[in-house]
């Protein structure tokens, strides 16, 4: 099928809320948003079906779901998200970083959930139907590291009690805006080594973005807390040797010889959209890009012979965040006490990338309004 030929996307018929935030409203949430705790007058709905396929597209009023106490997703866990920004840029303009590259991998994770895959092209127009109806919630140029915090999800709707892929599934995309993630400056984070609990194993659903693995990596975070840590960091289920992840972010290693490490996609790590682009970035600035399998003794003797320069983790949320302290049971180590080099230029990159003050030449961003 040529492009000309293509299925165009879903259209949305807007419902517009009849009782909208007040602009003085709206401006108080915008001026300190915080990060996933006020949400905007709208969302986006799609309905699925075996019989009709995706239909029905729309933009509603932001409110309450009602479910049936067997909806399939509540006994069985099918259910996909992602997470993704919309950004104001100087003249105004709203665009999304990468927005083909989250729609992919929900692709790719509705494939592993047994649910119904949506096309990069309507998962596109839904978020650009939201954002365009609540643009008044994107936050302005100029004000810090602020954006619009796009959530499309899907999940199986379906009353039944039996274990098979659900015949009736709906999608959702809500929006929140969202400041700074670091509102006190960016300083390292320390991590614990959980060694105790796994947040995915071989064959599970560690590549794909589900609910379950977050509440999987809960205990572990908990621990980590316990010990003093921000958060943990979870080695693979089988050896409890390699690196994995974080409960939510990749991670990525610098040494002092210009290589810049990150673990592998082994299937029970999630490939992380600004891990990918960091690859890029990196690699275009000289530094020797690897994906490989990293043993956490590796971190331990790396930071023991001064050869291990700067750690780092990933996201969306985030942007890129240092890690100085790794603790474990019976002993702890420093890489750095303050954000390093190669951190800061990457994180600075790409956020230039994303406000638009610096030319895109990747092809990375999408106007959405």
């Amino acid at each position: 099928m040529t492009n000309s030929q293509a299925p165009a996307a879903l259209r949305f018929s807007v419902q517009s809320r009849p009782d909208p935030a007040t602009d003085e409203a709206r401006a108080a949430v915008l001026a300190d948003p915080g990060f996933g705790t006020t949400f905007t007058d709208h969302m986006a709905r799609i309905a699925w079906t075996k019989e009709q396929g995706w239909h029905d597209g729309q933009i509603v009023p932001y409110g309450p779901i009602t479910l049936d106490p067997a909806a399939s997703v509540l006994h069985y866990g099918q259910e996909i998200f992602e997470g993704l920004k919309a950004f104001r840029h100087e003249d105004g303009s709203v665009w999304c970083f990468r927005p083909e590259a989250n729609a992919e991998r929900m692709i790719r994770s509705a494939e592993r959930l047994a649910l119904p895959t949506l096309s990069v092209p309507d998962f596109i127009a839904s978020i650009t139907a939201l954002v365009q109806a609540d643009e008044a919630w994107v936050p302005a140029y100029g004000t810090g590291e602020t954006s619009l915090y796009l959530r499309p999800f899907m999940f199986a709707t379906e009353a039944f009690l039996g274990v098979r892929p659900a015949t009736e599934v709906t999608y959702l995309c809500i929006a929140s805006p969202a400041g700074a993630y670091f509102s006190g400056g960016i300083s390292p984070v320390s991590l614990w080594i959980s060694t105790n609990y796994a947040r995915a194993g071989e064959g599970g659903t560690g590549a794909a973005k589900c609910g379950g693995n977050y509440a999987s990596s809960m205990a572990g975070q908990v621990e980590g807390i316990a010990h003093g840590c921000d958060q943990a960091v979870f080695l693979d289920s089988s050896t409890h040797t390699y690196i994995e992840e974080l409960g939510g972010m990749n991670l990525f290693l610098v040494y002092k010889d210009g290589r810049l490490v990150t673990p592998a996609l082994t299937g029970s790590i999630l490939e992380g959209v600004t891990r990918r682009s960091i690859m890029q970035l990196g690699a275009e600035m000289g530094l020797d890009v690897q994906e490989r399998r990293i043993p956490i003794q590796e971190w331990k003797d790396g930071v023991a012979s001064g050869e291990l320069a700067e750690v780092f983790a990933c996201g969306t949320a985030a942007v890129v965040t240092p890690v100085g302290r790794l603790v474990w049971e019976g002993g702890e180590c420093t890489v750095s006490t303050e954000p390093g080099e190669v951190t800061m230029k990457l994180r600075k990159t790409l956020l230039d990338i994303q406000y638009g003050r610096t030319p895109d030449s990747h092809g990375w961003l999408t106007r959405l309004v």
